[in-house]
């Protein structure tokens, strides 16, 4: 078995995959009906699949790696993906969350912890976060079974994103999700939470137009939707998100979305513009990039209204 996941993962890394050894054992395993390998429990003496059962598990593991060596995403084959303490379905026409991500989910997650903590045992309800974009659900299902307590509204412009956020909630325990679809750049979008929200918390499509995403797992598989942010700099729909966030937190609130590396600069410019945010801060991601903003939700009267304000061009 060591031998055949040593042959599976030399094919993948000619293939150019970039974690061969990772996936073969993923795809070994899920050949094998497992969760994944665990060599520690494999038996010592004899095969572990008997010699009736091993034309079928071949076949089918051939199958599965040239699938892989195409580049189609690993989490899309097997039909899952980990992401913190949850496992979730990956559907087709959602976004497949990444690892990266994970640091943004950790802020809010950290947050809402925080002030459920300072409410002691107190009848006051949980720490409200909003989950915008949110695709598949991770960030918001994470803080919803990392913190309990804590309430989570999930919103995505992609019905199939919310059925999935829906579906992956109710499949991992997440008890008080709330999901809908609605478009981040509508300014009535939860009009009902305005000023009460404690965290809001995204990964937004931020990609432009004309950076193409070189890695063939997501420029061939991930949905345009959850890709391409909208206008020359891909920000329109993050924009959107900040001027929502502007006018759904509480004063003191957490700001934190995801950004590509080079829109540093400019997501911390749009915060600024509006006179809304202090303490603007960028955070890297797993890998040591500048991937996410945060931001606080400022308490002074002087700011721009929210609702009328625009942040084009802010910071470019």
């Amino acid at each position: 078995m060591r031998g055949l996941v040593a042959r599976v993962a030399d094919l993948l890394e000619d293939a150019g995959v970039p974690s061969p050894r990772v996936d073969a054992e993923a795809l070994v395993a899920w050949s094998l009906g497992l969760p994944r390998l665990e060599w520690v429990r494999l038996p010592a003496t004899g095969p572990v699949v008997d010699d009736a059962a091993a034309p079928a598990f071949l076949t089918e593991l051939a199958d599965v790696v040239e699938r892989r060596r195409a580049r189609e995403p690993l989490q899309r084959i097997v039909g899952s993906a980990v992401f913190r303490h949850v496992t979730v379905r990956v559907l087709d026409d959602v976004f497949v969350p990444r690892p990266e991500t994970e640091v943004v989910a950790q802020l809010a997650v950290d947050e809402a912890a925080r002030l459920l903590a300072g409410r002691g045992g107190t009848d006051a309800p949980g720490p409200l976060v909003v989950d915008l974009c949110c695709g598949s659900g991770v960030i918001g299902i994470s803080v919803d079974v990392e913190v309990p307590g804590a309430r989570v509204v999930a919103v995505d412009a992609s019905e199939a994103a919310v059925r999935a956020t829906a579906a992956n909630a109710a499949a991992v325990g997440s008890g008080t999700q709330r999901t809908l679809v609605g478009d981040v750049r509508d300014d009535a979008l939860l009009a009902e939470l305005d000023g009460t929200v404690d965290v809001v918390v995204a990964n937004p499509p931020y990609i432009p137009p004309d950076a193409v995403p070189r890695d063939p797992e997501v420029r061939d598989h991930d949905p345009d939707l959850a890709l391409y942010g909208g206008g020359a700099d891909g920000l329109e729909v993050p924009r959107a998100v900040v001027r929502a966030a502007s006018r759904l937190l509480v004063p003191g609130g957490l700001f934190v979305m995801e950004h590509a590396e080079v829109q540093a600069a400019a997501v911390r410019g749009a915060l600024t513009g509006t006179g809304a945010f202090g303490d603007v801060r960028t955070v890297d991601d797993l890998t040591g990039r500048a991937r996410a903003v945060v931001a606080r939700r400022t308490t002074g009267t002087n700011q721009t209204n929210p609702r009328t304000a625009t942040t084009d061009g802010v910071g470019d």
